[in-house]
C-alpha cells in the first residue's frame, strides 16, 4: 500500500492506496504551516482505515509550499546569477525583467562571464576561469549564499556550465548552493535563467520543507520512502527535490488532472478540478496533462520549464458569492470555510453554502441557510455552470465533442449537464482525485536539445534521442520494463545553417519501489 497526499489552498487530502486503487480518502483543513496539517490528514486516514507503518510502500506528496514561498516573497536565500555569453548578450542582463518587489526580496545581484555556445555547439567565447573567481569574490563579499549559473545554449552542450559550478564552488565553498540552467529549464536562454535563479533562491527553504515533511510523515512511525510530485506529473524523491525545488510548481492542477484519469478510466477528457478557492480546467492528452506552449509567468518572472495548459478561475468551494447581485469569486475564505461560511456557523455567504443550500452537498447545518431565496440560488449555480462551460470551451482547440470530468470537493456546484457539453462525469472518490493523482504519479525523464541532423541519420538520431529519455527515466527510478515514450515532438528551425532540428521527447515508467 502506499499514501498519496495532496496539500491545496483550503483542504490538504490524503488517500491510501493500493495499486490504482483507492482503499480510503480523506480531507483535512489546511493548516498555515501546512506541516501539521498533513500529520492530521494521516491521522484522519488510520482512524478511518488502520494500517501497520510497514505496510506502506512510499508516501507521494504534492505540496504548495514552493509558489507560496514565490508568490509571497518570503524565505528566499540572497541570490546571484551568473550568465556565461559574452561578448553576446549584455543587452539584457540577468534579472531585466524580474519586479523590484523579488529581486529585492532575493537580493538579487547579476554577473555576465565569457563563454556560452551556438546552437550547433561551436564556443561563442572560451571560459575566463579567473575572470569567474572575481565574481566569486564579490558574491562572497556581498553575502550571496545561492547561485544560478545560465549558458547560452546550454540544453545543447553544458559542459562550460559544469566547468563553472565547479569553479564557484571551490571559490564559495559546499555552504553555497550553485543551480545549473541545462538541468532546469529549456531553449531560450531568458526564461531558462530565470527558472534556475528562482531555482536558486528557494534552495535553501527546499532542504527546511523536505526535513518538515519528512518529519511529519515519520512522526507518525510511517518510515517509507518520501516522493513529492513535479509539475509533469511525475515524481521526483526528497534529494532530487532539496536540488530542484521549482519543479514542484504545478503539481496541484497536474495531480488533480492525472487522478482524474485514473478514476475516470478516460485518458482524453477536459477535467474541471474545483477546489476551495480556484476551479482548475485542462485537458488530458493519453493520460497526461497537456503541456503549454508559450511562456509561463510565476509571480509576474517568465520562465520555460515544464508546466501543464491549466486555465484557472476564481470560483471554488470557498469562494465569497454577492448577496445581492450573486456573483461568485475570485474573493474566497480559504482554508477558513469552516468557520467563517454560514452552514459552519460564520457570517459570510459562500458557494459551499449555496450547494447545500440547493441539496447538493450535505455538511454543515444547513438551517443556516434555509433562508435563501430558491430562485437566487438558482441564479448562482446557473452562472457558475454557465462561467465554467465557457472556459473549458477555451482551452479545447477542436470543435469536436470532449468527456468533461469533474473531481475536486467542489465539483458539487456543477449539474449533472454542462452546456455545451453535456453529461458531466463524477468518478468515485473525486473529492480526492488530486491525492489519488499524487499517489500513481509515474517517473519521468525528457529531453529537449536542438540536434544537427545530418541526411540520412534522422532515424538513427531520433532513435538516439528517445533512449536517452528512457535512460534518464530508468535513472530516476523508474521501473525499466514500464517504461515508454509519452510524448514526441520535433520542429526543424529553417532559419538555423545544418538542418538544425528541436526535438523534445519525454519517457515515463512506473516507480521501483524495490529501487
Amino acid at each position: 500500500m502506499h499514501i498519496g497526499i495532496d496539500v491545496g489552498g483550503t483542504n490538504t487530502d490524503a488517500v491510501l492506496m493500493e495499486g490504482t486503487r483507492a482503499i480510503e480518502g480523506v480531507k483535512h483543513s489546511t493548516t498555515p504551516d501546512v506541516t501539521s496539517g498533513i500529520v492530521q490528514a494521516i491521522e484522519d486516514l488510520r482512524a478511518r482505515h488502520p494500517f501497520q507503518d510497514t505496510q506502506i510502500d512510499a508516501v507521494m506528496i504534492g505540496t504548495t509550499h514552493f509558489i507560496n514561498a514565490l508568490v509571497q516573497a518570503n524565505r528566499l536565500a540572497p541570490t546571484a546569477a551568473l550568465r556565461l555569453g559574452l561578448p553576446a548578450t549584455k543587452a539584457l542582463p540577468p534579472l531585466v525583467d524580474w519586479p523590484e518587489a523579488l529581486s529585492s526580496a532575493i537580493q538579487g545581484r547579476s554577473y555576465l562571464a565569457h563563454g556560452g555556445y551556438e546552437f550547433d555547439g561551436r564556443p561563442i567565447s572560451p571560459l575566463d576561469p579567473e575572470e569567474l573567481r572575481k565574481h566569486a569574490a564579490d558574491m562572497k563579499s556581498n553575502g550571496i549564499r545561492s547561485v544560478a549559473v545560465s549558458s547560452v545554449f546550454s540544453p545543447v552542450n553544458h559542459d562550460l556550465e559544469v566547468e563553472t559550478g565547479r569553479i564557484l564552488a571551490d571559490e564559495l565553498g559546499p555552504e553555497v548552493a550553485i543551480s545549473l540552467s541545462h538541468e532546469i529549464g529549456r531553449i531560450g536562454l531568458l526564461e531558462r535563467e530565470n527558472a534556475t535563479i528562482i531555482n536558486a533562491a528557494l534552495r535553501e527553504l527546499a532542504s527546511e520543507i523536505v526535513d518538515g515533511l519528512t518529519a511529519a510523515v515519520r512522526a507518525e512511525g510511517i518510515s517509507a520512502p518520501i516522493f513529492l510530485s513535479q509539475n509533469d506529473g511525475t515524481l521526483m524523491d526528497e534529494d532530487y527535490v532539496r536540488l530542484y525545488p521549482v519543479a514542484t510548481f504545478a503539481s496541484g492542477p497536474t495531480n488533480s488532472m492525472r487522478g482524474a484519469a485514473v478514476t475516470s478510466g478516460l485518458a482524453t477528457c477536459a477535467v474541471v478540478d474545483i477546489g476551495g478557492t480556484t476551479t482548475d480546467i485542462g485537458l488530458l492528452i493519453n493520460g497526461f496533462p497537456r503541456e503549454t506552449a508559450n511562456e509561463v509567468k510565476v509571480a509576474g518572472i517568465r520562465t520555460n520549464f515544464r508546466m501543464p495548459d491549466v486555465l484557472s478561475i476564481g470560483i471554488g468551494g470557498g469562494s465569497i458569492v454577492d448577496p445581492v447581485s450573486g456573483e461568485v469569486g475570485p474573493e474566497s475564505v480559504g482554508y477558513r470555510l469552516t468557520t467563517e461560511a454560514l452552514v459552519f456557523g460564520g457570517s459570510t455567504l459562500t458557494a459551499t453554502d449555496i450547494a447545500v443550500a440547493a441539496g447538493r452537498a450535505d455538511i454543515g447545518d444547513p438551517s443556516k441557510v434555509a433562508h435563501l431565496d430558491p430562485d437566487f440560488i438558482r441564479r448562482v449555480l446557473d452562472r457558475i455552470a454557465e462561467r465554467i462551460s465557457e472556459a473549458v470551451d477555451r482551452m479545447r482547440t477542436s470543435p469536436d465533442p470532449i468527456p468533461v470530468v469533474a473531481v475536486g470537493g467542489g465539483s458539487v456546484l456543477l449539474p449533472d449537464r454542462l452546456p455545451l457539453f453535456g453529461t458531466v462525469h463524477r468518478p468515485e472518490n473525486y473529492a480526492v482525485a488530486n491525492a489519488i493523482g499524487a499517489s500513481i504519479a509515474q517517473v519521468g525523464g525528457e529531453i529537449d536539445k536542438v540536434f544537427a541532423v545530418e541526411p540520412g541519420h534522422r532515424e538513427e538520431t531520433l532513435a538516439q534521442v528517445r533512449a536517452e529519455a528512457s535512460d534518464k527515466a530508468v535513472a530516476a527510478g523508474a521501473k525499466p520494463s514500464t517504461v515508454m515514450i509519452v510524448d514526441f515532438d520535433e520542429v526543424p528551425l529553417p532559419y538555423l545553417p545544418g538542418n538544425a532540428t528541436r526535438i523534445r521527447v519525454k519517457a515515463v515508467g512506473d516507480l521501483d519501489m524495490g529501487a
